[in-house]
């Protein structure tokens, strides 16, 4: 039987960076409970190499959806599959579009079958338990991505992201930039990244922070360079966005800000490389338009000193093996 004629399982799971990278754990669950069936996962096809990398799925359907709305999954080309599994969410949209497909079993929050949906639990967690409740064995620490074959771009510096997709989530330019003046200022290499539509906020966080033009990746890095840019760099700081995860699945230290939703939901897992900044309160919109109460509390200070101590840690490590970093200020 060729991988093609093989039973499928299909799952959904159709959002962005970090919903990817927090549904590794469940995936591999999956991947570990059908070990002769094909895992196809339905996802953006920009994420499809990072996907592949994980090791939990051997294809991925292109589907997407503006927002974190439910795609259509029409044009699916084979023929039912085997198994269908909604790592969506807990409506009746993700099931309904899986259940169009005629899948001899679906597993779903939505289903009548499925379990509840805990409300106030960490999205890795969340997914594990979801799978363990129809018998599928699920671990949320098993989250790890190998190392990119791909060079890294700046080994050893620190990334700084300062864009996120919503507003709320995005910390102001000039704090950044503070931070960066500091960073230099203690000898460290520091480069600026962004996605799609960031270049302007990037070069006012480069200019900022005393270094216009130099070490800054604008227009958005393919997943390919990118994640060898997060796996090589010496720390990432970053607001509540995809590249913090891809820290965490890269082993690299990180220093996160946290503003309208709790690290407890979406956070690093508990350990000392990563930091996670929040002031607690109200959970706030992860999607407004202005930024949120809770992230304008975090100052500049407290973010410098979080970052130095992870690198003070970080170059002990690396004198105590031997290892050589590269630096350029």
């Amino acid at each position: 039987m060729t991988a093609e004629q093989a039973p499928c399982v299909l799952v959904l799971r159709a959002l962005g960076l970090g919903d990817l990278l927090a549904g590794v754990p469940a995936l591999r669950g999956i991947r570990r409970a059908f070990p002769g069936h094909r895992i196809v996962l339905a996802q953006p096809p920009g994420l499809t190499e990072l996907a592949l990398a994980s090791g939990a799925v051997d294809a991925v359907f292109p589907a997407e959806a503006p927002g974190r709305a439910v795609p259509g999954l029409r044009h699916w080309p084979g023929p039912p599959p085997d198994v269908a599994v909604d790592l969506h969410g807990n409506g009746p949209e993700s099931r309904d579009a899986l259940a169009a497909l005629r899948p001899r079993r679906l597993l779903a929050h939505a289903c009548p079958d499925g379990p509840p949906w805990p409300a106030r639990v960490n999205e890795r967690d969340r997914w594990c338990a979801f799978l363990r409740a129809y018998g599928i064995p699920a671990d949320p620490r098993d989250l790890r991505l190998p190392r990119p074959a791909t060079p890294s771009p700046a080994p050893g510096a620190v990334v700084v992201h300062p864009g996120a997709a919503s507003a709320s989530r995005r910390w102001p330019a000039e704090r950044f930039a503070a931070v960066v003046r500091c960073l230099r200022a203690a000898g460290h290499r520091v480069v600026l990244t962004g996605g799609p539509g960031e270049d302007d906020l990037v070069r006012e966080v480069a200019e900022r922070g005393g270094r216009p033009g130099g070490d800054v990746f604008t227009g958005g890095l393919p997943p390919g360079p990118l994640s060898a840019l997060i796996a090589g760099a010496a720390l990432l700081l970053s607001g509540d966005t995809g590249l913090a995860h891809l820290a965490v699945a890269h082993g690299t230290r990180s220093v996160t800000l946290f503003g309208p939703v709790s690290p407890r939901l979406w956070g690093p897992p508990p350990g000392p490389d990563h930091v996670a900044l929040w002031k607690p309160g109200p959970p706030g919109d992860p999607h407004g338009a202005t930024t949120d109460a809770r992230l304008l509390r975090i100052g500049t200070g407290e973010v410098a000193a979080a970052c130095l101590t992870l690198l003070r840690d970080t170059r002990a490590r690396r004198r105590a093996t031997g290892e050589e970093v590269a630096h350029a200020h």
